[in-house]
């Protein structure tokens, strides 16, 4: 299995940035055949989001690669992970088939999301099958490939993340900026 990774240790200080790690699912990239432009703008957008992020990878469409990866990091504490490709309906497209089965919840609100607002650019969004669950207390993101997807999926969850993972480590209070924003 071929794997490329960008940095390194999985560590954290109480109080600093939450941490993510983003995983490119294709055979192209995973190959060198083409440049991991989804995974470049998921990290740029997570760090500008406040995350550190702890680990990246390169995979190929394989169900077992895959499931290794995102499983070894949500056993590692990282707090979220993002994965890039495999969501379409091609016969290499396995990420969902991967990552569904380590998930303790799915939160099927963040894949309809996705596809409702990614239909306000494309009519394929209906194509997509994103999905997003919980590890024990890591948020799991799986998004499609295209770079424009990742931005606008990104964009799309971001004001819901920190919550999101704010419930998952057990802190149930609502601040007031969320109760604010509902009224």
């Amino acid at each position: 299995m071929t794997v490329c990774s960008v940095s390194g240790q999985v560590a954290g200080a109480a109080g600093s940035a939450p941490t993510a790690a983003v995983l490119t699912a294709s055979d192209r990239c995973s190959a060198g055949l083409a440049p991991d432009r989804s995974g470049v703008i998921a990290r740029r957008i997570l760090l500008e989001l406040g995350f550190r992020i702890a680990d990246s990878a390169i995979v190929p469409d394989e169900i077992d690669a895959i499931r290794e990866r995102v499983g070894a990091w949500a056993g590692s504490g990282i707090r979220l992970v993002l994965t890039t490709g495999g969501t379409g309906l091609g016969p290499r497209d396995r990420t969902p088939e991967a990552v569904t089965p380590l998930l303790d919840r799915e939160l099927p609100g963040y894949g309809e999301l996705l596809r409702s607002e990614g239909l306000r650019d494309t009519p394929m969004a209906v194509l997509s099958r994103s999905l997003a669950g919980s590890i024990g207390a890591t948020l799991v993101i799986v998004l499609p490939g295209s770079p424009r997807a990742v931005e606008s999926g990104l964009g799309t969850l971001a004001p819901t993340i920190f919550h999101a993972l704010q419930l998952l480590a057990g802190d149930t209070a609502h601040s007031r900026s969320v109760k604010a924003r509902n009224g």
